[in-house]
């Protein structure tokens, strides 16, 4: 089969996708094909929103879909690294083995992530860029594929740790997740408040999501693209030949390499999804707030004249 008919393939696949997922999750469209385009970039993303939005829900059904293994984290104050990663206990034979933590699973919810102090949340770092862990010496390896899913109370800031940038960089989308409208959530409120059960069927296997990752990083891309991928991530460096006057204005530090990286491979992610065979500039648009809203640091004029994340990503694009 070659990778066209595999790009059709991968469209019919994500109808069915969404079609599942919507049986459970009401909504949340552009969230839904967020997270997807994360699982199929071999990437993890944060998800940030008030609470009882169903971002847990939505992980969980997205989990089932894809038949893959699922963990959930709490993360809380008093939780240590050990609690995630495993540690080595003294079994009968009195020698040392190493018990797997919750982390050795295909999808992670690292439920309110920013809830637990930076040394807990380091525990993730190697997991999230090497796809492994160590623990006592020994290095074990994460099963394939393996994503982190995160999510984040923007409002309850108390008795929080905010993530590390170096963190905050591991993760290719900052997903904004907002309140239904209207009409969605009186649908939410028919299916949730009576005894319905919905059974959730497998439409995509881990063996399946391997082939359609690598079939993402081998989709073609113009010169054209790759270089307006590059410069938009050029322009928010403040000392930057390309810095714009939004730039100098109102951005303190900009975004880094890895930006421009899942710039090109989510939008080839993003064009794949519509059954085009290789990007385009408008694909890059489309998902640059959320690989960029996380990796840019406002200054004090931003806040002080009200300017958000989102519209300064506006005025450069």
């Amino acid at each position: 089969m070659s990778d066209k008919d595999k790009i059709d393939e991968l469209v019919k696949c994500y109808g069915q996708l969404k079609s599942e997922i919507s049986k459970v999750v009401v909504g949340q469209d552009d969230v839904i094909e967020q997270v997807c385009i994360s699982v199929l970039s071999r990437a993890h993303c944060l998800l940030v929103g008030v609470p009882g939005l169903a971002k847990t829900l939505l992980v969980n059904t997205i989990a089932k879909t894809l038949g893959l293994t699922f963990n959930r984290i709490q993360f809380t104050p008093d939780l240590m690294p050990s609690d995630i990663i495993g540690s080595e206990i003294l079994d009968e034979n009195k020698s040392f083995k190493f018990i797997h933590g919750p982390i050795f699973s295909n999808v992670i919810l690292a439920d309110e992530i920013n809830r637990t102090p930076p040394k807990t949340q380091s525990a993730l770092l190697e997991a999230m860029q090497e796809g492994s862990v160590t623990a006592s010496g020994n290095t074990y390896r994460l099963p394939n594929p393996f994503f982190v899913l995160a999510t984040q109370n923007p409002i309850e800031q108390e008795g929080t740790y905010p993530l590390p940038e170096a963190q905050l960089d591991r993760f290719m989308f900052n997903i904004w997740v907002d309140y239904p409208s209207y009409e969605e959530e009186l649908e939410i409120v028919k299916k949730t408040t009576s005894d319905e059960t919905n059974k959730l069927d497998v439409i995509l296997t881990a063996d399946q999501i391997t082939t359609y990752q690598d079939l993402i990083r081998r989709i073609p891309v113009a010169d054209n693209v790759l270089e307006y991928a590059v410069s938009l991530v050029n322009k928010t460096r403040v000392k930057n030949e390309k810095a714009t006057a939004i730039t100098q204005k109102y951005i303190t530090w900009g975004a880094g390499p890895r930006a421009s990286q899942y710039l090109i491979v989510g939008a080839k992610c993003y064009a794949a999804l519509r059954g085009k065979y290789s990007p385009d500039i408008e694909d890059v648009k489309a998902i640059a707030k959320p690989i960029l809203r996380h990796r840019l640091v406002r200054n004090y004029r931003a806040d002080a004249e009200g300017f958000s994340m989102d519209r300064i990503i506006e005025e450069l694009l």
